[in-house]
């Protein structure tokens, strides 16, 4: 399960610079709503600060929700970690 608050930290640029995060989510295997609103307000941030955040490994229940709610139309989501890195 996600600990949203220890991410909403981790996923913040301290000095608001341009941020490029790649979220392997490969051991994760729940998300709800706090996640995917911590995932939506990391992307608006890092997008507003001329960053970009990816997700790399999804598994199958968490593509799932991504998926249902639309965050992978504004998150790039990769299969692998190292394809996210790459790109």
């Amino acid at each position: 399960m996600l600990r949203c608050m220890g991410w909403r930290r981790a996923l913040a640029a301290e000095d608001g610079s341009p941020t490029q995060t790649v979220l392997d989510l490969g051991a994760v295997t729940f998300m709800d709503s706090s996640a995917i609103s911590v995932l939506a307000a990391a992307h608006r941030d890092a997008a507003a600060a001329g960053g970009e955040l990816r997700m790399a490994a999804l598994t199958a229940p968490v593509a799932r929700v991504v998926g249902i709610v639309g965050l992978d139309t504004i998150i790039p989501c990769y299969p692998t970690l190292p394809e996210a890195l790459a790109a």
